[in-house]
């Protein structure tokens, strides 16, 4: 039987009581303790506590005389914060935590949760890409997200905007997870704090740093290999030649995941990667059945939609920031859902929130500019 790296043969402890919590949180936050330094001290110690204990004498081995590890209260206070949010603590070794992630050398030492913890045992796939994705794009990803999730799946995504934030929206009623760059109370970006009010009541928020923590650049890759090895496949629906997408499907390929892509316009910037990742050997997909045969399943379980606790967020009143404000950011907004691959009108209207008059106005003044083109059949396109 295959044995995992991290997998802990008998001298390691698994967490049960608070006071094994805390010593693994004291662990985890101890300084110029990585993860992979983690589990690494786990295997070599025993336990976290006998892993703190050690840590002073290997650091002045390594010449630091002055170290000390994370004092317990700033462990206590975090477990605090945890619980206020009626967030759970997930340790590796212990209930709840997945058993994917113990695959990976640097596997989360502690992982907070709000919301289904039971998601995490279900089957799961990714569906990421562009933030600032096209009508198309985010309509692809709802379709994907929705069809995924009434196969029986979990989908898994990074509450970005864009791709991410639909693909959340359409898989909430089935179950969605959500991981989160900084604490759990910290929405990154803000519009989507209602989103993930929804995602905590109806799905699962995971996060690898402290409550309170706000994201960094340095958080996300770290957030995105928790995506990858979450999830059985990747679905990667439109993402830029150089982006976070790209980098999270290189990561679940080494991670010895399914790496999935949707075509996109050669012209297009925001579908370079995804036909890169196509023409690499990914598997080109068009929906959900799709993805099931590429994974070798030959029926899936039909799963029923869960009502949605509360309804919809509506599109924010851009009226609201004055009227050139409003039309300069229904422009912009506009622009960005637009490609080189035409778009119905309607599709459009409902991506914006807007009603057809307002749109036609805003599409003869770009018209005119030669930033849209309107084709037959009430389609348009940028340029």
């Amino acid at each position: 039987m295959k044995t995992s790296l991290f997998s802990y043969p008998t001298p390691f402890t698994p967490p049960t009581t608070e006071e094994d919590e805390l010593s693994f949180l004291r662990l985890a936050r101890s300084r110029r303790v990585g993860a992979t330094t983690f589990h690494r001290l786990l295997k070599d110690h025993g336990s976290a506590a006998a892993a703190l204990d050690a840590l002073p004498g290997i650091a002045r081995a390594a010449g630091s005389a002055d170290y000390s590890p994370c004092p317990p209260g700033v462990a206590k206070a975090e477990l605090s914060a945890g619980r206020r949010l009626g967030a759970r603590l997930l340790l590796p070794g212990g209930p709840g935590y997945p058993a994917d992630l113990l695959e990976l050398p640097d596997a989360p030492p502690v992982l907070w949760a709000l919301g289904r913890v039971d998601l995490l045992a279900a089957p799961r796939v990714a569906v990421i890409g562009a933030r600032n994705a096209s009508s198309l794009g985010q309509r692809m990803a709802r379709k994907l997200a929705e069809e995924m999730g009434r196969a029986g799946f979990a989908v898994v995504s990074g509450l970005a905007r864009g791709i991410d934030a639909a693909a959340h929206e359409a898989a909430l009623p089935f179950g969605t997870i959500a991981v989160m760059a900084g604490g759990l109370d910290v929405i990154y970006p803000p519009e989507n704090r209602d989103l993930a009010s929804r995602i905590a009541t109806g799905g699962l928020l995971l996060a690898e740093l402290p409550p309170g923590t706000e994201p960094q650049a340095r958080h996300f890759p770290q957030r995105n290999r928790i995506i990858a090895a979450l999830a059985r496949a990747t679905l990667v629906v439109e993402a830029a030649a150089r982006s976070g997408s790209l980098l999270t499907a290189r990561m679940a390929l080494d991670y010895g995941r399914e790496v999935m892509a949707v075509p996109g316009h050669p012209m297009d910037a925001r579908a370079a990667g995804c036909n890169m990742l196509i023409r690499d050997g990914a598997v080109l997909i068009r929906g959900a059945e799709d993805v099931i045969e590429a994974m070798g399943l030959e029926a899936a379980p039909r799963a029923e939609p869960r009502p949605d606790p509360r309804p919809s967020p509506q599109p924010a009143a851009a009226a609201k920031a004055g009227p050139m404000a409003a039309v300069t950011g229904l422009r912009a907004r506009l622009l960005a859902l637009l490609g080189p691959a035409p778009t119905p009108e309607d599709t459009v209207i409902r991506d914006l929130g807007i009603d057809a008059a307002t749109l036609s106005r805003e599409v003869i003044g770009l018209e005119i500019e030669g930033e849209i083109t309107r084709h037959p059949g009430g389609l348009l396109s940028r340029g």
